[in-house]
């Protein structure tokens, strides 16, 4: 598999306050290869293996306050990296990881991300399927 970078999706109401934290078009991204799942979302970071995802799911659309910029559930303790209210997709991990603080503390059992695609990247991280539709990875 060739490496596919997404785009988050950035609603023109919160580009300049995010701006200054950070996070622009040209420094928040996922991108994922054969191995590895990794997003820069201005100065965070998430890395983790692509067999490390347990699952995904789209939602939104979110309230402001919960979605923009880089948060931490109070519920789940998930890690949500948001550019926009309209959609994003969740992906849950197999093994909980780092991404807000340095330290690695606390790991993070999920992640939302409002890329411009949630449908093309839920695609993207989905196990690849053999010939007769089981899974294979």
């Amino acid at each position: 598999m060739t490496a596919r970078v997404f785009e988050f999706r950035f609603e023109s109401r919160f580009r300049g306050p995010l701006a200054l934290i950070g996070v622009r078009p040209d420094t928040a991204w996922v991108r994922i290869d054969a191995d590895h799942l990794l997003v820069r979302f201005g100065p965070w970071r998430l890395r983790t293996e692509r067999k490390n995802v347990a699952g995904t799911e789209t939602g939104g659309p979110y309230r402001w306050w919960r979605v923009i910029g880089a948060h931490l559930s109070g519920s789940d303790t998930g890690v949500t990296f948001g550019t926009t209210t309209a959609a994003g997709l969740c992906v849950r991990f197999v093994r909980p990881v780092p991404a807000l603080l340095p330290g690695g503390w606390p790991r993070h059992p999920g992640m939302t991300v409002t890329v411009a695609e949630p449908a093309e990247l839920a695609r993207a991280l989905a196990p690849p399927t053999g010939a007769d539709g089981e899974r294979t990875g």
